[in-house]
């Protein structure tokens, strides 16, 4: 069963948003992004200017680059407009969330480096893939990301997967019973994003029916999800 508890709302700790930035005491840790937590918590102290975070998507790359932004005072650049962004950075550190979510800009990604590492700053570029997927056609490109420290961070695992839910749960002043996150873990597509999606209309349909959360609940709404109805689309 649900309770909600009184007092003031905290502060939703895993919001995969672009440009919101949170506290890394307040982010889930396991296994499967320990090493990327730990190369974000270490700036400046990077062993390359430049540091490519790989993997799937809904593993928390966009989460995790925007605590580093936020730590680091770094201007955020969009992958698709790179050599227009490159006069106005300064000596500022810089980020890229998803630069090969299209073709990648290799005359602008290689100038940037360049200017990065001109100006003794640190580049940090999100991903899906590895650099030696991009396709880079550009030999000085190919290079210059051969040099770079890449970070692979993993689909969440159960521990991650339970611990995000648990928050999420508890940002909405919620108390759920641990056998629903421990269904949810089993259930649901591995995906922080998904996690999200599901805990929010699990509290929107409690509220509405002016029901706790139980199993029984989750179990319906997390089937839902499964046949494509109500809000789990794309």
């Amino acid at each position: 069963m649900a309770a909600r508890r009184t007092g003031p709302p905290r502060q939703l700790p895993l919001d995969l948003g672009h440009g919101i930035g949170y506290s890394l005491d307040d982010l889930v840790v396991s296994s499967t992004n320990s090493d990327a937590v730990a190369l974000v918590d270490r700036w400046p102290d990077w062993p390359s200017p430049v540091v490519v975070l790989a993997g799937p998507a809904g593993s928390g790359k966009t989460h995790l680059a925007s605590i580093w932004r936020d730590h680091a005072g770094a201007v955020a650049i969009e992958a698709g407009g790179i050599g227009d962004s490159i006069a106005d950075i300064g000596a500022r550190p810089v980020l890229i969330d998803d630069v090969d979510a299209g073709a990648v800009d290799e005359q602008g990604l290689f100038h940037l480096i360049n200017a990065v590492r001109g100006a003794g700053s640190t580049l940090l570029l999100t991903a899906r893939r590895f650099p030696s997927a991009w396709g880079v056609a550009l030999p000085d490109l190919a290079s210059r990301l051969r040099a770079a420290a890449t970070v692979e961070i993993h689909e969440p695992d159960d521990l991650l997967l339970a611990g995000v839910i648990t928050k999420l749960f508890a940002d909405r002043q919620i108390e759920v019973e641990p056998h629903v996150v421990q269904y949810l873990v089993r259930r649901i597509e591995r995906s922080l994003a998904t996690a999200m999606r599901v805990v929010e209309r699990l509290d929107r349909v409690a509220l509405e029916r002016k029901t706790p959360i139980t199993r029984a609940l989750t179990a319906e709404i997390v089937s839902a999800m499964d046949e494509g109805q109500g809000d789990f689309g794309n």
